[in-house]
């Protein structure tokens, strides 16, 4: 089963600019949009003579990529060799899959899920050098595995860490865009519950998500959305999420962006995930609430869950549910099996807020600083030091104590 070689981002190079292109990564850009085809020819046609060619040629084109470039785009190597363990498997040419599934690991593959449904690979899953790689694949790609892992918190560190705070909803900005979008009128005469829900809805139907880019310079809801509606352009996940949080804030319900990371033990993944946490009164707790994915999490009960909640329940296996209309831009459905047990069970390794939630929080502007405060388990290995400063604009606070995080 391939992997999807072409590159998206080069896909929107004309092929005027491929041609004058010069430096190492745009040389191996035009390589990729001129013979990415050739590649997935090859391995339909499970043509090793071919494959083997157009990799030599890529070797050549690597090899002259900076260290920095290489380690990026690491993905791109590592399915290269994955798919030719592919075709050597399917050709029952056990010893040359192994080599070539050890050079994908070295590469930097880590998809362990992937690997235990290829039905590709079942010519030399039984294997005992496959066996051996599988169970290395297992320590770095089997995210679920690590976030159980990363059970275990301090209860008892008391570090010192700012004091979580919520803009008031009677803040000149909160009241403009509570009145300028009617938020009123959308979050309707419901609970709480059904409030926070509605305002979900509409911002995930309002602004599509867009993670290829950043998002604007200016992070306020008011602005964002004006310059998305201008621009026909998304947001990514983190955007969302500070729009999202902005519209809680106007209406008076308390809300906070919550950045998620995964360990990235081989520090390859810079993926990461922006969700929101938002307290519900009547609930008199805090709910998962993620407008990328119009998604939120309940439990057998259908009770609605915290991302505290979601966590625990992941690493202990207790039952999660996940609302059935959860999906990404109105196109792709969300399964729990990808969304909660792959996805988010990487994304939820260590967690981070900013100390206040308010309006227009991200935006920088010179003598601006920023407190946040990140929740570590004690299977991090860097847990030190307690605080870190970046240049004066940026404070990052470390805790273990899950309590003092979720303000129990």
């Amino acid at each position: 089963m391939k992997k999807r070689l072409i590159l998206l981002f080069a896909l929107f190079f004309s092929s005027q600019l491929l041609i004058a292109q010069t430096t190492p990564s745009q040389k191996i850009d035009a390589f990729i949009e001129q013979k990415g085809n050739d590649f997935e020819v090859a391995y339909e046609k499970k043509d090793v003579k071919a494959y083997n060619a157009l990799l030599s040629e890529y070797l050549i084109l690597h090899e002259n990529l900076p260290t920095d470039i290489k380690k990026e785009r690491s993905y791109e190597l590592s399915n290269i060799y994955y798919n030719l363990t592919c075709i050597y498997s399917l050709l029952g040419n056990k010893s040359s899959a192994i080599n070539c599934f050890k050079k994908s690991i070295d590469a930097g593959y880590n998809n362990y899920g992937h690997v235990q449904l290829d039905t590709d690979l079942d010519n030399i899953r039984k294997e005992k050098d496959f066996v051996a790689l599988n169970n290395k694949l297992k320590l770095t790609g089997d995210y679920l595995f690590i976030l159980k892992r990363a059970n275990k918190y301090n209860l008892s560190d008391s570090r010192p860490l700012p004091k979580f705070n919520y803009q008031s909803s009677d803040n000149p900005n909160l009241m403009e865009l509570r009145k300028g979008f009617n938020l009123d009128s959308i979050a309707g005469q419901g609970n709480d519950v059904l409030k926070i829900l509605n305002l979900l809805h509409w911002v995930h139907n309002l602004v599509p998500h867009n993670g290829m880019n950043g998002n604007p310079e200016v992070k306020n809801a008011l602005s964002m959305i004006n310059v998305c509606k201008k621009d026909n352009r998304g947001l990514n996940c983190r955007g969302l999420a500070l729009v999202l949080n902005e519209c809680y804030l106007s209406m008076g319900i308390k809300s906070r962006i919550v950045t998620c990371y995964p360990k990235d033990i081989l520090k390859i993944d810079n993926d990461c995930h922006v969700i929101n946490s938002v307290y519900s009164e009547s609930l008199k707790k805090w709910l998962w609430i993620d407008p990328t994915f119009n998604a939120y999490v309940m439990n057998e009960k259908g009770e609605m869950l915290s991302i505290e909640e979601v966590r625990e329940r992941l690493i202990t296996d207790k039952t999660l549910i996940l609302n059935p209309d959860a999906n990404w831009n109105n196109q792709n459905p969300q399964t729990k099996e990808n969304y909660l047990y792959n996805y988010m069970a990487k994304n939820l390794y260590m967690l981070e807020c900013p100390a206040t939630s308010e309006y227009d929080m991200e935006t920088h502007r010179d003598g601006k600083t920023i407190s946040y405060i990140k929740l570590l388990p004690l299977d991090y290995e860097n847990q030190k030091p307690d605080k870190e400063e970046s240049e004066g604009k940026i404070t990052m606070f470390k805790t273990n104590n899950p309590n003092v995080f979720w303000e129990h």
